[in-house]
């Protein structure tokens, strides 16, 4: 399955590398690429999109706290 999720807020390249490879990492997750241009991840996974979701949110608040999570 994919989701496309939008980082609202995102103005850090660093930043989003991290959050990039984090999601990469989870587990259930089959790729993930975050475009900085454009603030879109996409992200190919096996996992229920709201438990998804949730995993996502926790590595940005680690990164970036005042990002916000869009689904799109």
């Amino acid at each position: 399955m994919k989701s496309v999720f939008k980082l609202d807020g995102l103005n850090c390249a660093h930043c989003a590398q991290k959050i990039e490879n984090g999601v990469a990492e989870l587990a259930g997750v089959d790729s993930a690429s975050l475009n900085f241009i454009t603030l879109k991840l996409a992200v190919e996974h096996s996992l229920d999109s709201d438990a998804l979701e949730a995993q996502i949110k926790k590595i940005i608040k680690k990164h970036e706290p005042k990002v916000k999570l869009i689904r799109q």
